[in-house]
């Protein structure tokens, strides 16, 4: 089963590339709904090769199970040039999402079609396992909650943000 965004956001390729690096921006695209907190002392960027454990608990409260993250990238083109893409293939550890015995989380980011400033984002989550059909509902949920933060956060990710009235 198969959960997909695609959204245009304000930010540049590279801030939006950064960002899926960062285990901070990362976290943030849960919240406030879900806490997502290291349980090894996390890198200051997630690099190909890099496997975290984590805990996720709603509203950093109540314990939902422990996830695996396990990173990889890759890099393509398409008609509007560079695509990057960053992959988690890792799996649920705990909680109710271990049930399911794929999950393939994947995320690319692209300079939007005219409009180098502003990046295509493009996220799919491939799950699947006994339970995958009664917990779709409520990953689709998570889902878009998870790409409204990403359209709200996305301009905060610039690496040098515009100052409101400053000359360019």
């Amino acid at each position: 089963m198969r959960i997909l965004l695609k959204l245009v956001i304000d930010c540049d390729a590279d801030a939006a590339w950064r960002a899926l690096h960062s285990p901070t921006a990362v976290a943030e695209l849960y919240g406030p709904l879900l806490a997502m907190q290291p349980l090894a002392d996390p890198p200051t960027s997630w690099d190909a090769g890099t496997d975290l454990p984590v805990q996720l608990s709603v509203a950093g409260a109540v314990p939902v199970g422990r996830q695996l993250i396990s990173v990889t990238e890759r890099e393509t083109s398409d008609a509007t040039g560079r695509v990057r893409i960053f992959r988690d293939s890792g799996i649920p550890l705990t909680g109710p999402l271990s049930s399911l015995d794929v999950w393939d989380h994947q995320m690319a980011v692209s300079a939007a079609p005219g409009d180098p400033g502003r990046t295509l984002w493009r996220d799919r989550l491939v799950i699947g396992g006994p339970t995958a059909a009664l917990l779709w509902p409520v990953l689709w949920s998570t889902w878009q909650w998870r790409g409204a933060r990403i359209r709200a956060l996305a301009p905060t990710w610039a690496h040098d943000p515009e100052q409101a009235g400053q000359p360019e």
